[in-house]
This record gives C-alpha cells, sequence and structure tokens, in this order.
C-alpha cells in the first residue's frame, strides 16, 4: 500500500533510547541503531522475543517516550510529545464497567479535539458513527450492553472500534488478540483485515503471533533480543486480500517458518556448544 516515492509516513533515524540518564551513562539501551521507515497506509507487524523492546518502540512512537538519540518524523512532523493522531488497542480491552458499549467507544471523541469541543453539539452524529463501527465489527444489538455482559473477544471488537472512533492516521496495537481462544483470534484477525481494505490507515502491531503477522501485514520486522533493534525485514509478499484459507498454504507456512528461524537462532544462548548432538536439537 502506498507510493513508494511519496515520503515515509513514520521515519526513525538512528533511535536509541536509554530509561534514564544512568544507564545512558552506562550506555545501557533499550533499543538502538533503529532506523524505519513506514508508507502511508502500510501495514507493519513486529515481532521478537520477549523483553527486545517491542513496547518500547511502541511508546516512542505515540511519543510516551522521547530518544535518547536519533529523531522521530510521524506524518512530516518531528514527535515532541503524545501524539493524537493514532488510536491503540491493547491485550487487555480496559473497558470502563460503568458504561455501556457505545459509550465507551465515543471516550476518546470527549478527550481529543476538534471532537470534544463539538460534543454537545454533534453528540448524535457522534453516537450515530460509533453504532455503526460497531456494527461493523459483529456488535449489532450489544451497543447498549456493559462490558461485563461481553465475552473477551466482543470487548477486543470494541476497544478496537475505540481506537478508530476518531478516525486516526495510525492504529498501534500491542499484542491485541493475545488473550483471546485461535477461532475468536483468527475471527478479529478478519476484522482487523476489513476495516483496513476499507480505508487504509497506517497499522503497527506488535505480537508474539508469526502467524497474525504474516496474515495481517505488508511487511513484518523482527527485533533482536535487549538492547532491541530490527535485524530483519520481510516482505510478505501474498495477495491482497487475504483469507483464511491462505495460512493453510505452503507460501504462507514456509514464511512463518523463516521468520521462527530468525527468532529461535536469537533465543540460543552466545556459547552454545557446536557439537552435533546439541547443533541438531
Amino acid at each position: 500500500m502506498g507510493d513508494a516515492k511519496s515520503p515515509a509516513f513514520v521515519d526513525f533515524q538512528d533511535v536509541w533510547l536509554a530509561y534514564n540518564d544512568e544507564l545512558l551513562k552506562a550506555g545501557h539501551f533499550a533499543v538502538e541503531a533503529i532506523d524505519l521507515k513506514v508508507r502511508q497506509g502500510e501495514f507493519i507487524a513486529i515481532v521478537g522475543p520477549s523483553g527486545c523492546g517491542k513496547s518500547t518502540f511502541m511508546k516512542l512512537t505515540t511519543g510516551l517516550k522521547m530518544p535518547s538519540k536519533g529523531r522521530i518524523l510521524i506524518d512530516g512532523a518531528p514527535v515532541t510529545g503524545p501524539l493524537k493522531i493514532s488510536g491503540m488497542a491493547f491485550q487487555a480491552p480496559s473497558l470502563l464497567p460503568w458504561r455501556t458499549t457505545v459509550d465507551n467507544v465515543l471516550l476518546p471523541l470527549e478527550i481529543v479535539e476538534p471532537y470534544r469541543s463539538n460534543l454537545k453539539t454533534k453528540r448524535k452524529e457522534y453516537e450515530e458513527r460509533a453504532r455503526k463501527l460497531l456494527q461493523k465489527v459483529g456488535l449489532g444489538g450489544y451497543e447498549d450492553k456493559f462490558p461485563w455482559q461481553l465475552s473477551g473477544g466482543m470487548q477486543q471488537r470494541a476497544s478496537i472500534c475505540r481506537a478508530l472512533i476518531h478516525e486516526p492516521k495510525m492504529l498501534l496495537l500491542d499484542e491485541p488478540f493475545g488473550a483471546l481462544d485461535a477461532f475468536t483470534r483468527e475471527e478479529l484477525w478478519c476484522i482487523l483485515r476489513d476495516l483496513w481494505t476499507e480505508q487504509p490507515f497506517n497499522v503497527i502491531l506488535v505480537t508474539h503471533d508469526l502467524r497474525e503477522s504474516v496474515f495481517l501485514a505488508d511487511t513484518v520486522y523482527v527485533m533482536s533480543k535487549s538492547p532491541g533493534r530490527f535485524v530483519v525485514k520481510k516482505d510478505i509478499a501474498l495477495p491482497r486480500p487475504r483469507d483464511l484459507e491462505v495460512t493453510y498454504t505452503k507460501e504462507f507456512t514456509d514464511i512463518v517458518h523463516e521468520l521462527r528461524g530468525h527468532i529461535g537462532a536469537m533465543r540460543k544462548p552466545a556459547t552454545a556448544p557446536t557439537s552435533s548432538s546439541q547443533a541438531t536439537a
């Protein structure tokens, strides 16, 4: 997606981050030497071993953390603080229990300008938008229910609607389907695919699920063990629109195995013996 010649929508230029001054002085970085260019409308996924800095990368992208070295441009502007043009969804849906589903989805419009200023006059229009979005993700009939009346998968659908209600240019997803069963997870892959196909916004997905990354993304990046840096960039050449059937093809499983090989190689201790019995284990 996007024009390869157009300026990058997300542009990391040699970005390093240490979490405090002491760690910086000691040269201990959470992420290092990150160079990344993401095209307008591109869907990228980031995979890697636990603790490799994937969530740190997310904080840098949203402006919740400032880099110790290097610079970050989003949509052509330097990141100097928390971004208003992004939506976020996490592993825990974190819906407010005292609000109905539709009122949970409307929450960003009560916070983010220009919606906040127009809330009194346009509330009906905003509510209509929220209801339409909920229907699109299969929550028609549940708009006025409370979170405790919804399954985990339904809560996560509502959480994605909440992240998209203010029509952000970028959606950041941190392990959003990790707590769900495999069937529900695949249903949500298809919902996310459809929302993105309809109106391609930038998506950055952090996940442990390699199948998920290959099914959804244009490009998958593998992060090394801490300090995190991108060590592999894999363009996913599977044609779109992708159907779940593609996950059973050799082309798909070959890509998953290739990515698993890169991560597996990083998990091995640096001083691992190279005798034949252990090398093949």
